[in-house]
């Protein structure tokens, strides 16, 4: 058994490290309700941006634009894969990267990669993949500004043909306790399936072949800029569960090793009790 002052000071050290988890705790879940609101606002506009498109394609079926048709033969697939620059926020990553494996063991061609978080760059790196864009120290409120790098190259390299498809890997946030990886196809454009009755059209300035490559444009950049809204909502709600679980279990270890402290003393004490008697008695 542990020296009564080596198990004190192994308590202190725990105590100290239950009160950096708890603050934790409390940051992450300041910053989560911000970007739960984020993830609301954001969810809107992408609705509107899909339905926008959706009403585009169904009024002009003559301008087959590249982002919304499929390639006979797909050789080459790129993958842009979202993750968090930090850790300690619990199987957040680790999913998200499951999730991004069994789609590249799922495809027979080769992959290209494009992630925007460190802890992404990191495995993929480590797995040996063909790195072509990163982007990492998100913020914790984003804007589109600082995603255009790797959505942009990834856009260019599908309409020259470099790319056949490409595919976004992301976390998807359910509520506090629960968010699930997602993996969707972006190019070629995942539209509504529903189809408006009635004819939809607008009014276009220039004309509509160049609005709808502008449109189809923003529509892919705001489908990644919303996966990293949820990724980011998802990140503080994960390290919030996480930190909270990590000062209970603190709190556990305190008190077992609370009770492990006064055996040790008491047997301490016991001893020295023992060993007086035993000089008492050969003194008499």
């Amino acid at each position: 058994m542990a020296s009564a002052k080596e198990i004190r000071t192994q308590i202190k050290a725990i105590q100290n490290t239950g009160k950096i988890t708890k603050a934790m705790e409390m940051v992450a879940a300041s910053k989560m309700r911000k970007a739960q609101d984020r993830v609301v606002a954001a969810r809107a506009y992408a609705e509107g941006v899909r339905r926008v498109v959706g009403n585009l394609m169904q009024a002009h079926p003559e301008h087959p634009h590249p982002f919304l048709v499929e390639r006979e033969e797909v050789k080459k697939v790129g993958v842009i894969v979202v993750t968090t620059d930090k850790g300690l926020c619990g199987g957040l990553n680790t999913n998200a990267l499951k999730a991004t494996l069994q789609l590249m063991k799922s495809q027979t061609v080769e992959i290209e990669a494009f992630t925007i978080g460190r802890r992404g760059t990191q495995f993929m790196r480590r797995v040996g993949a063909d790195m072509q864009g990163i982007i990492e120290n998100i913020s914790d409120a984003p804007e589109l500004e600082d995603i255009l790098g790797v959505v942009t190259l990834a856009m260019d390299r599908y309409l020259s043909g470099e790319l056949d498809e490409v595919h976004l890997v992301y976390s998807e946030f359910i509520n506090t306790m629960t968010q699930e990886p997602q993996a969707m196809r972006l190019l070629p454009c995942p539209l509504p399936e529903e189809k408006h009755s009635g004819y939809w059209d607008y009014l276009y300035e220039p004309e509509a072949r160049e609005v709808l490559d502008g449109v189809l444009r923003r529509y892919v950049e705001s489908l990644v800029y919303h996966a990293i809204l949820e990724n980011k909502a998802c990140e503080q709600s994960a390290r919030m569960v996480a930190m909270k679980a990590a000062t209970d279990n603190a709190k556990d270890i305190v008190k077992d090793l609370s009770i492990t402290y006064n055996k040790a003393r008491q047997a301490a004490i016991t001893q020295e009790l023992a060993e007086i008697c035993a000089g008492a008695a050969a003194a008499g």
